[in-house]
């Protein structure tokens, strides 16, 4: 059984790895560069635990302490208990979950690895928005996607407010980067994946008649961030260009909106 410490000062450097978790350019540049990434929130942990990440530290206020009494009778790691007042100044923001959990990366998989088990794929091109990203992955674990493929350029899975969007389905979901873009993108057609490319153009195919004629095929589709959309040399290294048809004058969605339409379609 983990003892509960009771802490008070922000400066103690056992709580070093909760600090100023608003400051998205820090937590950017520190939490891969130290192996590590928050959890938030009761539910969120306990999925990352599931996982298999190994929890670093437990971060509780009073009030979460009892809820989360088995994770701390069987963590191996310190669990630390500050008043909500004390985690605010901590964290730069009001933790309203009451729980936060320092967690250890687990090493990213080759993408050759995934390629080779999965039937469909998301692959994601210069979506670096955060929330976006948690967006995605709820969606393609939810609607029976296999699998993700990230650029280079993406934003990180597990920063703090992609697992939060995500609830968790970061973890469930296996992930990779194409460490070359776009031609990383040869790799997954040579696999055997019919690459489709996700835009709002007019002139691209419905993508209900592309899922139907290529049924039984292994597919990849591949979304790009708001706004600018795919890239040209992403678009040109796609098999097939696919649309979501659209209504009352509106020509495009958000891209997690999106995602979730076109994983459907994929999958059903």
């Amino acid at each position: 059984m983990t003892d509960v410490v009771p802490l008070t000062d922000p400066a103690d450097p056992r709580l070093a790895d909760y600090t100023a978790l608003t400051d998205v350019a820090l937590r950017r540049r520190r939490e891969p560069a130290e192996g590590l990434f928050m959890a938030e929130g009761e539910k969120v942990i306990r999925r990352a635990l599931h996982a298999g990440y190994p929890m670093r530290s437990m971060l509780l206020t009073p009030r979460w302490a009892e809820t989360m009494r088995d994770v701390v009778d069987s963590a191996t790691a310190p669990v630390y208990l500050v008043d909500p007042e004390l985690a605010e100044r901590l964290t730069g923001y009001h933790v309203h979950r009451g729980a936060l959990a320092s967690m250890g990366r687990l090493p990213l998989p080759e993408p050759g690895e995934l390629l080779a088990g999965a039937r469909r794929l998301a692959v994601l091109e210069a979506v670096n928005d955060h929330t976006n990203v948690g967006a995605v992955f709820r969606c393609a674990a939810a609607l029976g996607m296999d699998a993700v493929l990230l650029s280079p350029d993406c934003a990180d899975p597990l920063y703090r407010r992609s697992v939060k969007v995500s609830m968790g389905a970061v973890f469930s979901l296996p992930y990779a980067r194409l460490t070359h873009w776009p031609r990383g993108l040869a790799e997954v057609r040579e696999a055997g994946f019919r690459l489709f490319a996700l835009t709002p153009d007019a002139a691209a195919r419905d993508i209900r008649d592309a899922v139907r004629e290529s049924a039984g095929s292994r597919t990849a589709l591949l979304l790009g961030a708001e706004g600018d959309g795919l890239t040209p040399r992403a678009l040109a290294a796609a098999d097939d260009r696919v649309r979501i048809p659209m209504s009352h004058g509106i020509d495009s969605l958000n891209v997690a909106a999106a995602a979730a339409v076109a994983f459907y379609a994929l999958t059903t």
